[in-house]
């Protein structure tokens, strides 16, 4: 048995930026074993899996460790395949997730997904998390699905070296450190060793809880960001209401082609 396998880069306008995604449309589900042994063998963050239903898709997003609840760059990853690689003329595509439905449209040379916002709350973890990254000043400590560090430096966030096993003792799927930014409108990085993850070079579900926090603070709802340590990728977020469009490019690395056993029991 063969399964097409397509790895982007997303949130990127040339290879070698962004974020690389591995993308494999199936015509109906394997074993969950199965998916995420090929999810491990990818080696990459992220690798989605789609399976075409009545309304559109039903999407899946695994790391090298585990399945997770909500991933933007591998949405971003799917959306673009099935676009570009798979021929769908449809404006907008649906996908069900284990984070509800979410959007994805065409924008210009761009893809926009439609994502609901998070709430970020106060945590009373600064020397923990302090410690963790290398005992860096906390402006605001906050928390959603990740903890979020805000910083008054955007240099310090360049040099980040944090230590990977006591990441995995605190809170949350992961941990992202973000401050105001030069160019753009705010700079992260994102680092989850609890999710088989070290870094992340570009999280785009990072940014629903990023972009209010920064449309806040900023006074402005259309915002530029850019995320990454030594790879990078970039950015643009609206925030409207209790949902934040985040947008992005993807730039075609590689097609392929993964080879399985014909005996594989569905999921």
């Amino acid at each position: 048995m063969n399964i097409d396998l397509y790895q982007v880069d997303a949130f990127a306008s040339k290879p070698f930026e962004g974020n690389p995604a591995a993308v494999c449309p199936l015509e109906a589900w394997l074993d969950d074993g199965l998916l995420q042994a090929i999810a491990t063998e990818n080696n990459l963050s992220e690798t989605a899996f789609f399976v075409p239903t009545e309304s559109g898709y039903h999407l899946r997003w695994f790391t090298p460790a585990v399945e997770v609840d909500l991933c933007g760059h591998a949405t971003l990853a799917a959306a673009w395949v099935i676009f570009n690689e798979l021929g769908e003329s449809a404006e907008t595509l649906h996908f069900e997730t284990r984070s509800g439905l979410l959007l994805v449209q065409r924008d210009g040379d761009e893809l926009a997904m439609d994502f609901p916002a998070k709430t970020l709350e106060p945590l009373a973890m600064h020397t923990e998390v302090a410690s963790a990254l290398g005992g860096i000043n906390i402006e605001e400590l906050l928390i959603s699905d990740d903890i979020v560090v805000v910083v008054n430096n955007a240099q310090l966030i360049e040099s980040l070296e944090p230590d990977m096993q006591q990441l995995k003792r605190l809170p949350g799927r992961g941990i992202v450190v973000t401050a105001k930014g030069h160019d753009t409108d705010f700079v992260s990085r994102w680092f989850g060793p609890k999710v088989g993850v070290e870094e992340d070079p570009v999280t785009g579900s990072a940014h629903t809880s990023l972009a209010p926090y920064w449309a806040k603070r900023l006074g402005k709802q259309q915002l530029t960001a850019r995320q990454g340590g030594a790879r990078k990728g970039t950015l643009s977020c609206v925030v409207e209401g209790d949902r934040v469009m985040i947008k992005g490019r993807v730039a075609p690395y590689l097609n392929g082609s993964i080879t399985l056993p014909n005996s594989h029991p569905a999921g």
